[in-house]
């Protein structure tokens, strides 16, 4: 796997024009983001060696990099499932290529829906803690030089980014 992440990556940096630090998995309902990244260019996901592709309706299928505000991102309009019968590897194929890219800060968003009766469509949440019920997850065989085995899962998500987008969300 560490070949496909390594052979994935040198493709798209020679296509790169940036050094992005930071990326967005645009979810379900927020693809429109891409309407405010300015000097953008495109990859299709067809194009890109091992990457999968998405086979939900309304997914793209692009790596978008350009400027958002001030700072050069990618983002990926498109994202891939489980349930799409991709494996868990193949899901988490394009983050383990962002992090061998450099990309240290993942903002990832999806549509959800919630109990509480005062949510209303289009309301932002914040994910602090999961829990993982799937049988298959990112850790299940051989491990690849990233990082340790079981990594410290205490903060999956950052309570410093969490704590701007509250005080932001005021």
């Amino acid at each position: 796997m560490l070949e496909k992440i390594q052979e994935t990556a040198d493709f798209l940096r020679e296509k790169m024009h940036t050094s992005p630090e930071t990326a967005i998995i645009l979810g379900t309902g927020l693809g429109s983001l891409v309407h405010e990244i300015t000097d953008k260019y495109e990859i299709n996901y067809k194009d890109i060696p091992n990457f999968p592709v998405s086979t939900v309706e309304g997914h793209s299928g692009k790596l978008i990099f350009g400027k958002l505000g001030n700072k050069d991102i990618m983002a990926m309009q498109g994202r891939f499932h489980f349930y799409e019968g991709y494996s868990m590897k193949e899901v988490t194929f394009p983050v383990r290529v962002m992090r061998e890219l450099g990309i240290k800060t993942l903002f990832v968003s999806n549509a959800a829906g919630g109990t509480n009766a005062d949510f209303e469509i289009g309301d932002l949440m914040i994910i602090r803690d999961h829990i993982n019920f799937f049988p298959e997850h990112p850790l299940h065989g051989k491990n690849i030089e990233y990082g340790p085995r079981f990594p410290d899962m205490s903060e999956a998500y950052s309570k410093e980014l969490i704590d701007k987008a509250l005080e932001i969300a005021k």
